[in-house]
This record gives C-alpha cells, structure tokens and sequence, in this order.
C-alpha cells in the first residue's frame, strides 16, 4: 500500500514537471514566432543595431528584463535573509549612474554615429586602446552572461527537469541551441521585442507571487513592513565605514557600476543607439532607470515575504534556493510554480540572447573589422557573423559548465565583484579619453590594463590587515579604474593634435 501511494505521488510529480517543461516550450514557440516575424528583411545593419529604428519606450521596457536578469529574480530576494535591504543602497547608486550615462556618454555615442561604442576608443587613443577595450567588454560580458545562465539553467534542472531524468548538461544545451535559433537573423532588431514581451511576463511573476504570498499571510502591506522590521530586514542605510555595505561605499560602487555595466557596455548600448534620436534614447534611460529603482524595492519586498513564509511553514530554504524552494516544492497552488517559472525564464532570456548577440557585434566589428571589410559582400559578413555567433554560443556552454564546479553559494556578489575586477579598466579608458587631452603610450595599455585588475586583487586579498580592518566592497571597480587611470596618465603625454582641435 505504501509502495503504491509512493508510486502515485511520484506519478503526479512527474505530471507537473512534464507540465511544466511544455509550458517553457510553449513559450519559446511565442518567442520564435516574435523572431521570425522581427527578422524579416533583415540585414547585418538590423542584427547590430536594429537600423536605428527602435522606438525609446519599447527599448526602455525591455532594458529592466535585460539589466535584472535571473540573477536578480533568483539571488536579490535570496540575499534578505542576511542582509536585509542594504542592497537597495547599490540600487541607488545605479540610479544615479544611469543619469551619467544619458548625459554624458550617450550625446558622444550619438555625435560620432557609433555602431560599436568602443570605436570611440579607437578615435580618441589609438587602435590598441580600442582593441583592448573591447577585449575587455568581450571577457567581462562574456564572464556576466554566462554567470546569470549558469544560474537559472541550475534552478531549472535542480527544480524541475531532474524529477524527470534530464540532466544539467542536456539542459544547458538545449536552452542555448533555443538562443540561437531566436537570434541568428535578426539580432538587436528582433530583441528589442523579445526583451518587451519577456519583460511584462518577468514584472508580472513578480507581482502576482508578492500578492499571493502576502494573501496567504492575511497580511497588508503595512502589516507585511512591520513584521520584516521585527525581523531585522527593512534596514536600508549601513553606516560602519569598515564594513563593505557601508552606504557610500555601496552607492558610489552601485554608480560606477552602473556606468562600466550599462553605459560602457556594448550589449546595453546597442539597444540605446538603435533610438533613432539622441533625446529619444535619453528618455529611454531616464524611464528606464526610474521603473528599474521600483522593481528592485519589489523583489527585496518579495525576499522579505519569502523568509516570512518560510518561518512561518517550517522550511529551511535559504539564499538562491528559497524563492524556487517554496514557489515549486512547498505545496503552493501550482499557478504560482507556473508563474514563478515564466518569470525566471522571462529573466533569463534578455539577458541571455542580448549578451550573445552584443559578443557577436563587438567581435566582428571591433576585432575582425568588418565594417572596414570592403572586400567582403553582405553574403560573406553574414556567414562569418553567423560563425562568430555559434562559436560564443559554444564559449557559453563552457563557461555554465565551469561555474557549475566553482559554484558555492549565493551568486550575485560573486557577479558584482567580477564586475569590478574586468570593467575597471574600460572605465579608465573611457574616462581618460573624455576628460584628459593627452596621447596615451598605446604600446603599454594592454600591460597596464592587465597589472592594474591583478594588483587590485592582491590587495583585496589582503585590505583587512593592510588597511587597518578596511574591507572592500563594491567600490573595487573605481579603486581598479583609478589605478588604471593613473598608471595611463604617468606614461601619457600632451596630445597637441588634440589640443589644437579643442581651441
């Protein structure tokens, strides 16, 4: 008897996970409908930049699905339990980086009529300094993308697919392989509708599990803040200058962030320059940025609820695996799975296929020139793009695979804090650039973008004792950009070309 009631209840998990995978299939069918009708007519000009034709507040909504990610679906609410909302302290500083980037960094990418925004680098410092930097944005981008996909590929097949025997590796593949088929033709044309549609679904999880949870709490939302305050969660402001979550620290860390992330990234910037119009593109950032601040109060307020239901209901889920624990094994109705899942996978992807897309952009343009190719037709750009766009795919795989054995916990600091260490020095690029009149010595920039990140760590390694109980945090990315910065200016000189121009 107990066998067979084992044997049913195994029955019906297997029913809702077969469920569940044919809801996921379903809507990849949608986005591959959207990608088929997008890519029409389409061209290398529409696959890098959409032909400049991409309206703002469409950019601007599909940019939160792009800039939250799975990271931020799985990990945000996941980092309540032990630090509270002091991450919403980094989200300030984001919020104020994003105000940068629309001011100061968009008006130079429009002036110049940039295809890849590092060709700036190019015009200003010397082929070197531009091929470094978009090396630079290859590996950082590359590292982002992977580590976001990594996780939301593991919550699949730890949540879903293992109950039905299909491992994390077929998995990966699979996921990666739909990627590409959305992808390949129509690039940022096509994505700029996907992210829109990926976007709603991922804002609406959220929604619907927040109110959902907080119903089954018979709770308010003035009630909901009085219990996380007696919980310890609602403190936003830290104020030990030692700590790492020191406010400043973080909110100067979350700016630079910000504009390394967003402003000095090519698949960000990609979709801001298919804005037909500088003011139009900066009223993409300034929505953007404002409705992303609201988002990430929402999902620290969802992690908040999570931990609430989970002490309420004996489980003992915490960090990346409580909001998958209790939207998928803790009994819920099963809408609340479904939607938790459109969600993650609604995350996942504009994160996903905007990075692989950008890559793709920034190799053929940056590294192998071909906008300077006039000895290659349309037909040969497109074969090698697709090339280049299948061999990132298979980079992808790899790198999921290796964060897979070096994962070990809760994985958005681990983001941020390769963030730091790879962006650094594209920041100190571009700030040298707009705000120096000097030649850099481009024979050295490579060199001293590489020993600039590599002190960094040796430092970081050791900050506690070398500084007195300092422990770094976030504003590692501006301590790195800052001796990247130095080292370019000490073996600079006067650009007098420059100069001339300027009076």
């Amino acid at each position: 008897m107990l066998g067979q009631l084992i044997n049913k209840s195994r029955y019906f998990h297997g029913m809702s996970s077969a469920l569940l995978l044919s809801i996921v299939l379903a809507y990849f069918a949608l986005l591959l409908g959207i990608a088929f009708y997008t890519s029409r007519h389409s061209n290398n000009e529409s696959f890098f930049i959409g032909n400049r034709s991409s309206k703002w507040w469409v950019v601007a909504f599909g940019m939160i699905g792009t800039s939250l990610s799975g990271m931020t679906f799985i990990s945000v609410p996941g980092t309540v339990g032990k630090t509270g909302f002091d991450y919403f302290q980094v989200v300030i500083g984001y919020w104020l980086g994003y105000f940068a980037v629309a001011f100061i960094l968009l008006p130079i990418y429009y002036k110049m009529q940039l295809t890849s925004i590092y060709t700036y680098l190019e015009k200003r410092l010397g082929v070197t300094s531009y091929k470094t930097g978009a090396l630079f944005f290859i590996l950082s981008r590359t590292l982002g993308a992977t580590l976001r996909l990594y996780l939301v590929v593991k919550v699949l097949e730890k949540f879903v697919l293992d109950d039905m025997g299909i491992p994390f590796e077929v998995t990966a593949i699979v996921i990666l392989a739909l990627i590409l088929l959305y992808t390949y033709r129509g690039g940022v044309k096509t994505i700029v509708w996907t992210d829109t549609l990926q976007t709603t679904f991922m804002i609406l999880a959220l929604l619907v599990c927040v109110v959902y949870v907080m119903s089954n709490l018979h709770l308010d939302f003035s009630a909901t803040w009085q219990a996380l305050q007696a919980k310890g969660f609602t403190t936003i402001v830290r104020t030990d200058p030692m700590a790492p979550n020191y406010f400043l620290k973080q909110i100067v860390g979350g700016a630079f962030i910000t504009i390394a992330m967003t402003g000095l990234d090519q698949e960000m910037m990609q979709k801001n320059i298919s804005v037909s119009n500088l003011k139009d593109s900066q009223k993409n950032m300034i929505t953007f940025c404002f409705t992303l601040l609201v988002a990430n109060f929402i999902f620290l307020l969802l992690g908040g609820l999570l931990y609430l239901y989970a002490d309420a209901n004996a489980i003992t889920a915490a960090g990346d695996d409580i909001f998958p624990t209790i939207a998928v094994k803790s009994g819920l109705p099963f809408f609340i799975t479904v939607c938790f899942l459109i969600g993650l996978v609604s995350a996942l992807f504009p994160s996903a296929d905007g990075a692989l897309t950008a890559l793709t952009a920034s190799f053929c343009i940056d590294i192998l020139g071909m906008k300077r190719r006039e000895d290659w037709d349309e037909h040969r750009k497109k074969r090698v793009r697709l090339v280049v766009h299948n061999v990132f795919a298979i980079i992808f795989l790899a790198c999921v695979f290796f964060f897979r054995e070096v994962d070990d916990g809760s994985l958005i600091q681990l983001l941020l804090k390769v963030a730091g260490y790879t962006y650094g020095p594209l920041l100190a690029l571009f700030v040298f650039g707009i705000f120096t009149q000097r030649a850099v010595n481009n024979m050295l920039v490579p060199l001293i973008c590489i020993a600039a990140p590599v002190c960094c760590y040796i430092l970081q390694q050791h900050d506690k004792a070398w500084l007195g109980g300092y422990v770094i945090g976030n504003e590692m990315l501006v301590i790195n950009a800052g001796l990247t910065f130095v080292l370019l200016y000490m073996f600079s000189k006067k650009d007098e070309q420059l100069e001339l121009k300027v009076k």
